[in-house]
């Protein structure tokens, strides 16, 4: 995990990284249960063919089909989707904990309706018929003798340890400790750049803090590097009485 320059580097704690397995093992369910289907749509859309033959559902059988092609698709994505949302919640991305927390709950909701229905009411559910149209009993009947023996107790159990896993997974993305791993980091002291300008010391030329006050009476003004004022033309200033450039001994004390 990389953290931004300046930042110190964050642990991420167990609760997490078992969350992330937990994603990952929700996501390979999906990926068996798909094959578990596919290995079975075949006979269920032929029992389906044979019992709504001659009536007015006769198209009953390829709608159903292509409903559990569409739900194998959809099954395929929601798997790999878990699969990036644990990397990314490995890398301590809180929209992605926020995301896991949004698709799981549905998830959640959608698997435990299917085993749910599973428990009570097979495929078809339970109902009367009506007019030439086979009953629901009628219909489950066919479809318990036409699929294998293991096809019910392997969704079933599939479907019930997916249930617990996501549920386990939720629950640890939002323990203390991975709260705190998920928050925004505070920024840390960082080391300047080579080549960047350090600040002026006090007193330097230009620093604001301590203001110019202006020279004392009588004191000529300074120039830069401390060097006085020269005269027009580069030369410096001449004494009183000469030439300019020009330097006058001074004269001899009278009565020598």
């Amino acid at each position: 995990m990389v953290d931004a320059p300046g930042t110190p580097p964050r642990t991420r704690p167990g609760v997490v990284t078992l969350s992330s397995w937990l994603l990952i093992l929700v996501a390979a369910i999906q990926v068996v249960n798909l094959i578990v289907a596919l290995a079975v749509v075949g006979k269920i859309r032929d029992v389906l063919t044979d019992a709504y033959a001659g009536t007015s559902a006769e198209g009953a059988a390829d709608i159903a089909y292509a409903f559990s092609l569409i739900t194998a698709v959809v099954s395929l994505l929601i798997a790999a989707g878990l699969v990036v949302l644990a990397l990314l919640n490995n890398r301590g991305k809180n929209g992605s904990r926020i995301t896991t927390w949004v698709l799981g709950g549905i998830l959640f909701c959608c698997t435990g309706g299917g085993l749910l229905t599973g428990l009570t009411g097979g495929m078809t559910g339970s109902g009367t018929t009506s007019g030439d149209m086979p009953s629901a009993e009628e219909i489950q009947r066919r479809l318990d003798d036409a699929l294998p023996s293991w096809y019910t107790p392997v969704n079933l159990l599939l479907g019930l340890i997916a249930l617990l896993a996501l549920l386990a997974a939720l629950i640890l993305l939002a323990l203390p400790k991975a709260n705190e791993f998920f928050r925004k980091p505070k920024a840390g002291w960082e080391p300047p750049v080579p080549g960047g300008a350090y600040p002026a010391y006090p007193g330097q030329s230009g620093d604001p803090a301590y203001p110019s006050y202006p020279p004392a009476p009588g004191t000529p003004p300074s120039t830069p590097g401390g060097q006085p004022p020269s005269a027009p033309g580069g030369q410096p200033p001449s004494a009183p009485g000469g030439q300019p450039g020009e330097r006058r001994d001074p004269e001899p004390p009278s009565g020598s």
